[in-house]
């Protein structure tokens, strides 16, 4: 057992994150290569995307466990507690557990720094090294691993995947991934790997275009939702999760499980009914409150995930209270125009996160005409204590909608009633770095 506690834990990781990143896949291979790459020693699934990864990476586990599979799932990047990113079977690694790996990572990543510092691995490697181990020392059937950013240059990509899978591809981090979807497309199909095969999601035909051309170049099979369904969401599966975007995330796990059948045999039927029980959170999860009101919290946080969910925004009677925020003005903006028009009120929240957006530049993203109220506050005050809601009328619905992280820290100050204690063991954007 680790000698460290949580909270040292959590001080040693904050330390690697004030270091930063470096966008590259050579050091997290030299730092899998010295813990004995277990990353080799289980099949996987590998899902990037610019929406919906999430929600797939969740669907296809809950259809391989539903199967008599053991699953493993890393997805990025958690909502509550670090241990979330980790999973066996949908149960989260503990704390104690991630304790004992950094303690035991952390004597590895030392002997590399000593000979490099450059190559001292980061937050995110240390994650994905965990992540691998896990899944390797509890023998995993299969493991479905969600791309952290990008695809050709992100950690995970030193895995040899059975499926390559794409859901969308939209504008973001254009700053790193490139400022066209054509560009996007081409880091996203950095994940395409010699004779596997792709799956595709609904993509633009421009950034599919170019994933089909990866995809002859390297020899990879190509499987996509639009060829296999007729497009509409009367023809996808089912699924728990609202919304006819992630009945379209449904078809595409659907989809992978039928290209996948022969190696990871799982029934039809059995598929369907697993995802009408998929669960996952921040994904229009739904609570009640008070005054006969609802709490509806989803992480749509950039303009496809914002038309994604405005169909169930338009069915919400009276109006309903936004609390919104995001990390950026280049998401913030299209988002609060979706918003507006389907708000009685807007409140903004600052999130306790480097790159989150402002009150004065979440405010400048009103559309003018916007009739509603217009409100600057704390998520502490929105939810003064556990399963409490401070906002919203009697009888209607209070959503929350922005970042992952303004989720996090919601859902852990209403489930909880506490302030989440892990804003900086987030994900930042990779920047050069030295150890």
């Amino acid at each position: 057992m680790s000698t460290m506690s949580t909270a040292s834990t959590t001080q040693w990781l904050y330390a690697l994150k004030n270091h930063g990143s470096k966008f590259g896949v050579e050091r997290m291979a030299l730092f899998a290569g010295a813990l004995g790459n277990p990353e080799r020693a289980f099949p996987s699934i590998l899902v990037a995307g610019s929406n919906g990864k999430g929600s797939t990476a969740a669907m296809l586990e809950a259809i391989y466990r539903a199967g008599g599979l053991r699953t493993g799932l890393y997805t990025s990047p958690h909502l509550v507690r670090l241990g979330e990113r980790v999973q066996i079977d949908r149960i989260s690694l503990s704390d104690a557990l991630i304790s004992a790996y950094v303690e035991e990572l952390a004597v590895v990543a030392r002997g590399i720094a000593d000979q490099d510092p450059e190559d001292s691995p980061s937050f995110f490697e240390f994650m994905t090294a965990m992540a691998f181990l896990e899944f390797n020392r509890r023998r995993v059937d299969v493991g479905i691993v969600e791309v952290g950013l990008g695809g050709r240059l992100d950690a995970t990509n030193i895995l040899s995947p059975a499926a390559s899978v794409v859901t969308s591809i939209s504008l973001e981090h254009t700053n790193l991934l490139g400022d066209t979807l054509e560009k996007i497309a081409a880091e996203k199909g950095g994940i395409i790997k010699v004779g596997v095969p792709v799956v595709l999601g609904l993509l633009p035909d421009a950034a599919e275009q170019v994933l089909r051309k990866i995809a002859r170049e390297r020899n990879a099979p190509v499987f996509s939702v639009r060829e296999r369904f007729n497009v509409g969401e009367k023809v996808y599966p089912e699924t728990n999760l609202a919304g006819a975007h992630q009945r379209a995330n449904a078809a595409l796990a659907l989809l992978v499980v039928e290209v996948l059948r022969g190696q990871f045999p799982v029934d039809d039927a059995v598929a369907r009914a697993a995802l009408r029980k998929t669960e996952w959170a921040a994904r229009w999860q739904t609570f009640t409150l008070s005054r006969s009101r609802q709490l509806i919290v989803d992480a749509a946080h950039n303009a496809e995930g914002a038309a994604a969910i405005e169909p169930l925004l338009e069915k919400l009677t009276p109006a309903p209270t936004i609390i919104t925020g995001a990390l950026g003005k280049e998401r913030a903006e299209p988002l609060i125009a979706t918003l507006a028009r389907h708000a009685r009120a807007l409140v903004f929240v600052h999130i306790g996160q480097e790159r989150a957006c402002s009150f004065e530049e979440l405010a400048s993203c009103v559309p003018q005409g916007f009739r509603g109220t217009i409100s600057c506050t704390s998520v502490e005050e929105l939810f003064p204590a556990l399963g409490e809601c401070a906002v919203g009328e009697d009888g209607g619905a209070v959503v929350v909608v922005g970042s992952v992280y303004l989720a996090g820290e919601v859902l852990t100050q209403f489930l909880y009633g506490e302030k989440s204690g892990e804003p900086f063991l987030q994900d930042s954007l990779p920047v050069s770095r030295a150890f």
